[in-house]
């Protein structure tokens, strides 16, 4: 049979850009795969060696291997924080990532990542496009089951699946409009689908599906020609649009569990026991705050993978407790808090001193956003934080002057600037076809330096104070009074954030002077959304980071974009959109103006990669340039670890590094010393 991907031309991920522009095949794909499982497994001497020779090397071999399959883990526990509890099952309408890192366990998508962010085939085996990104074709491979929480075999997971799966997330009383945004940015049609359900009454939106002949099919760009082959169209070329095939919106469904639960109610009150699976495990528990196991799906399509038996996440009420219980061996990872890390660091004689472990950053990309639109309490504007906020100057006067380095010392006490931000995008989010990381492409273009580990590169005091005497100046002649208030929220419950609010005080204390601004700290009871970013209360946001949907710069920057209703942080942090123009706000609006043109233009380049990402990157540098936001910092820190984090998938896009399928793991927990050289080894293979 001829192979699927010899009728397509497979436009290749952006990290795959870094190696080949022509179209991979799975039989190349297979062949690699086999060979690093042969590697793995270590060789059997050479073929000149006498056969004692080689009877030897193989028993030894087969010993160690023996003893490292020992050292493995095969019942995992992990200690999570009591808040990050999940709130739904619910895969398609969840937005949060406390759900998602549960529930990307629990089903698959078409595509999933390897250790460097490369897509890899999932329960699409083969994908491609034929005309440059505007009709995406994805094979739906053979014997993926849906079962339920006792592995009873339940139907087959179809193409047909997926387009039930996209029907509900486009159906507004199905999904609430969550995750739309995605769909009708890049989907021919789906825009107008979401707005006729709006149009209907719930009753006649429930009724809704998406079986052949049926509104959904005839409006939206999906269609399944048969059971393993679905066919995406594209709004217009989107080369990228494969990257979006890991993201949770775009999982299936299968009408039958629909119908089995009763309906679109059923579905969202569904839970553990009540759900279909198709991934690697299912929750065979769930106590709600207290405990979850995770128990290895013994029909999962991936024979060749590697699952634990179970894993358990024992939910806890601080790091402290999870820490005691790695100490006593009940746990098998825990996050160091501040004062733990201290502890075992500066005592050479405690027992975990040569076992600390830096874990690698997150995927999100942490940023301070200015609120250009705020209110006071009694709702009327902020005039003096609005007017300081729209000056060019007063941004710039932060941008080069605000010293972090001790608000870094919260997450990383060891070594700070591990956590250093000088980008908007995430760093390994797309490559060009040499292997430049995107983000070096904004450095070059920010004349910034390398990282040097010493400092934070973009500060410069000569230009912090030049643009603080600027903004002065300026800010005084409108009426401005100094130093400018900044209201800054916290959680009222959360010591750690209060902690950590009161340091990055004493930055803005230190590095930009208290006769110039003064950071207030104000804290919300139980939802920043409603008590705070609704209501427009805040001057800036801080410590709010993206994790990209899609491998494209287009996904992080049109957040930020002008005129956009579904440009996240637009809309809900920096309220750009309801600034009305005069004379103070003009040249505010037209930066923005200018930015969000940027983008439209690099987001028409669709034939050429590299030129795409070059206006992409110059966009981002004219935001950072003219400080639209002020990039803040990288999520890492300090852990005890018996899991090898370098083994896990590295999903800068979609939501499955948490997913546990192929992790390593050494009962032992690993040393500094074995965890930097994994480390090595592994950036060695970029």
């Amino acid at each position: 049979m001829e192979s699927f991907l010899g009728d397509l031309k497979k436009t290749p991920s952006p990290k795959e850009e870094q190696f080949m522009k022509k179209t991979i095949s799975k039989l190349l794909a297979l062949a690699l795969t086999a060979s690093l499982v042969l590697s793995g497994c270590g060789g059997s001497g050479s073929s000149s060696e006498t056969a004692d020779n080689q009877t030897d090397e193989n028993s030894a071999g087969t010993e160690s291997q023996a003893e490292e399959n020992e050292n493995e883990i095969k019942d995992l526990v992990i200690p999570r924080l009591a808040t990050r509890e999940m709130q739904t099952f619910d895969i398609l309408y969840s937005q949060n990532f406390f759900d998602l890192e549960n529930l990307t366990n629990m089903q698959d998508p078409l595509l999933e990542v390897d250790t460097h962010g490369k897509l890899v085939p999932c329960i699409a085996d083969e994908w491609g496009t034929e005309d440059d990104g505007l009709n995406w074709t994805f094979h739906i491979r053979e014997g993926v089951k849906w079962v339920d929480v006792n592995a009873n075999e339940k139907a087959d997971v179809t193409s047909y699946d997926f387009a039930t799966g996209m029907e509900w997330v486009l159906n507004y009383y199905k999904n609430d409009a969550a995750h739309t945004a995605q769909p009708i940015e890049l989907i021919a049609g789906a825009k107008e689908y979401y707005e006729y359900t709006k149009s209907l009454t719930k009753e006649e939106a429930y009724a809704l599906d998406a079986s052949e002949g049926s509104k959904f099919q005839e409006m939206v760009g999906i269609k399944t020609p048969d059971a393993n082959t679905i066919v995406y169209t594209c709004t217009g070329n989107k080369p990228y649009f494969d990257s979006l095939a890991t993201w949770a919106g775009m999982y299936p469904r299968s009408q039958a569990m629909i119908d089995e639960l009763g309906g679109p109610d059923g579905v969202k009150a569904m839970n553990n026991e009540t759900m279909w699976y198709n991934g690697c495990y299912l929750m065979t528990s769930y106590v709600q705050g207290n405990e979850k196991v995770f128990t290895k799906n013994p029909a999962y399509w991936d024979k060749d993978c590697k699952l634990f038996d179970t894993v358990t996440i024992k939910m806890i009420e601080s790091n402290d407790v999870g820490y005691q219980l790695y100490q006593t061996g009940e746990a098998d990872y825990i996050d160091l808090t501040e004062s733990n890390l201290a502890t075992i660091n500066g005592n050479e004689d405690n027992e975990f001193h040569d076992q600390l472990v830096s874990k690698p950053s997150d995927i999100y990309s942490y940023q301070i956003r200015f609120n250009y639109d705020k209110r006071k309490e009694d709702g009327t504007p902020d005039t003096n934080w609005n007017t300081a906020a729209a000056n060019e100057a007063f941004r710039l006067s932060w941008y080069y002057g605000l010293d972090l380095k001790d608000h870094y010392k919260r997450t990383d006490p060891i070594d700070p600037l591990n956590c250093e931000n000088e980008f908007y995008s995430m760093k390994g989010l797309c490559y060009t076809s040499d292997g430049t990381d995107y983000t070096e492409l904004v450095r070059d273009k920010l004349g910034l330096p390398d990282a040097n580990g010493e400092s934070i590169v973009r500060l410069d005091a000569d230009k912090a104070a030049q643009y603080k005497q600027q903004a002065i100046e300026e800010l005084t002649a409108q009426g401005v009074t100094f130093p400018v208030e900044v209201d800054y929220y916290v959680s009222a419950s959360n010591q750690v954030a209060l902690d950590s609010a009161n340091v990055l005080a004493q930055c803005f204390s230190n590095s930009l002077g208290d006769d110039y601004v003064k950071l207030n700290i104000k804290t919300y009871i139980q939802s920043s959304t409603n008590e705070v970013y609704t209501p427009k209360l805040h001057s800036i946001s801080a410590g709010a980071g993206w994790g990209a949907d899609y491998g494209d710069p287009q996904n992080y920057l049109i957040q930020e974009a002008y005129g956009y209703d579904n440009a996240y942080y637009s809309a809900k942090y920096t309220n750009i959109n309801s600034v009305e123009e005069n004379e103070n706000t003009k040249a505010l609006l037209d930066t923005y103006k200018e930015f969000t043109r940027l983008i439209e233009e690099a987001d028409a380049i669709v034939d050429d990669t590299d030129a795409r990402y070059e206006a992409f990157a110059e966009a981002e540098a004219y935001m950072i340039q003219h400080a639209l936001v002020i990039p803040q910092y990288y999520g890492t820190g300090w852990v005890l670890t018996k899991i090898n984090p370098y083994s896990k998938m590295y999903a800068v896009y979609g939501c499955q590094n948490d997913k546990m399928k192929n992790w390593e793991t050494n009962a032992d927990g690993y040393t500094t010393e074995e965890m930097e050289a994994i480390k090595a080894a592994y950036e060695a293979e970029m």
